[in-house]
């Protein structure tokens, strides 16, 4: 499995079971342009199933003036942070292009690890993408890179026993309530596991409560009383006996497969857009009942945490003015569409998910049908109206500290105890905020 740290970058190479689907087969490789001055710009990317066609189209587009040449991180995001950090601090040359997850880039920029995006680079950089990921990119109200892609999660449910889904965390959990006395499926499954999952899932709850976990500068705790209410529904909802019994170990593959299984007793999951073809390739007779709505909210409308990968120009790379062109390419709207119908990777350029121009069917795809959005991507119009009310994680250059410290505090969430654990969370995080804490 690839990295689930992030929340939903490594877990969307899902792959749909409608036309244009990606056969989970190795894809061939297509020999790379040459480049007549000799210029090779590294690229340093976690594993995608597609990305190297991506690599090999704008090598064409290239035309000879650089070689891209891309160079697959580990499939742990540990690991690939690990790899990347170690290299930069030593003055590696060596990466041209990173590839990031959504929180760190003020911890690379901070470092003085990344080239600014400026002038035409930032212009281009910004143009037609949704505020939300654009927001990831940024430290300091300066880019210091441009957006890829972008992910979220969604409810997902089986119509046959919930045919009207909830609205709420609250309707959801009368819901199963009142289907486990009708002795019908009725858990709710989740990413409960002492990690950043359950992170991701704690900074949705506070951002549909109105609360803030940090200041928006990323400099101090705040944990107002919307971190206290979200740590009190938590709890509510892991209390409650409507969880699986798995929940407090359940990472998204935990959590996916207990919906799957032929007798499963999940009525809702609470995961990304990948499960949507991971449902289908393992329970083709739930798949045909299997439907997805908004993320639920709490008194209203819900703020759901996003994901992604971000593309950056290392600022000790010699090839900058080719890293930046490269970067333009990779992530344009064509690749974008691309990626997204291909890997399963929502894009973060509003305007393509309304373009159902259909492409060429994807690598390795078992029909000669041209897939469009519409066709791969049904629940488009359901992640694109979550991207424009979304919950971006605290921007901080220790997120990796504070990841770790409110996993720990939250886990086991039935645990929980709302004000105790909020003081915790404000002890814990402000000392990491000051580089007081070691990580536990």
């Amino acid at each position: 499995m690839v990295s689930t740290r992030t929340g939903g970058r490594g877990l969307s190479r899902w792959r749909l079971a409608t036309a244009g689907a990606v056969a989970l087969v190795a894809v061939p490789t297509i020999a790379a342009c040459g480049s007549e001055n000799g210029i090779t710009i590294n690229v340093y990317q976690a594993p995608e199933q597609n990305f190297q066609t991506v690599v090999d189209r704008c090598n064409e587009q290239a035309g000879g003036r650089y070689k891209i040449v891309y160079n697959k991180l580990p499939r742990d995001a540990d690991g690939q942070r690990e790899q990347m950090v170690r290299r930069l601090a030593a003055g590696d040359t060596g990466l041209d292009v990173l590839g990031l997850d959504v929180t760190w880039v003020p911890e690379f920029a901070e470092a003085h690890w990344l080239q600014e995006f400026t002038g035409e680079n930032k212009s281009d950089a910004e143009q037609g993408v949704l505020k939300g990921p654009l927001q990831t990119a940024m430290w300091n109200g300066k880019l210091y890179a441009a957006t890829k892609n972008t992910n979220v999660q969604l409810l997902w449910y089986d119509d046959r026993v919930t045919p009207t889904p909830p609205q709420t965390w609250s309707e959801m959990i009368d819901m199963a309530k009142r289907l486990k006395s009708e002795g019908k499926p009725y858990r709710i499954v989740f990413t409960g596991a002492q990690y950043e999952g359950l992170v991701v899932l704690y900074n949705s709850l506070v951002a549909s409560s109105g609360g803030q976990i940090l200041s928006k500068d990323g400099k101090k705790v705040v944990m107002d009383q919307g971190a206290v209410d979200a740590l009190k529904l938590l709890k509510d909802v892991s209390s409650a006996g409507v969880t699986d019994p798995s929940m407090p170990n359940a990472q998204e593959q935990q959590a996916q497969q207990a919906f799957e299984v032929p007798d499963s007793q999940a009525a809702f999951e609470l995961n990304w857009p990948y499960v949507y073809a991971a449902m289908g390739a393992a329970n083709p007779d739930r798949a045909k009942h299997f439907k997805w709505t908004r993320y639920p909210g709490i008194d209203g409308p819900s703020k759901t945490t996003i994901g992604g990968l971000n593309l950056a120009v290392s600022a000790l790379s010699p090839h900058k003015p080719e890293a930046f062109d490269a970067v333009q390419c990779l992530r344009a709207p064509q690749s974008q569409k691309f990626q997204a119908i291909c890997d399963g990777v929502p894009p973060t350029i509003e305007s393509i998910y309304t373009d159902e121009a259909p492409i060429e069917p994807c690598p390795g795809a078992t029909t000669t049908d041209k897939p469009t959005m519409a066709s791969a991507y049904p629940m488009k119009d359901t992640i694109l109206e979550e991207l424009k009310e979304p919950a971006v994680r605290p921007l901080t250059v220790v997120y990796q500290n504070l990841s770790t410290i409110t996993s720990k505090v939250l886990s086991p969430p039935a645990d929980i105890d709302p004000e105790g654990t909020a003081q915790e969370l404000r002890d814990g995080l402000q000392k990491a905020l000051d580089s007081k804490g070691v990580l536990p």
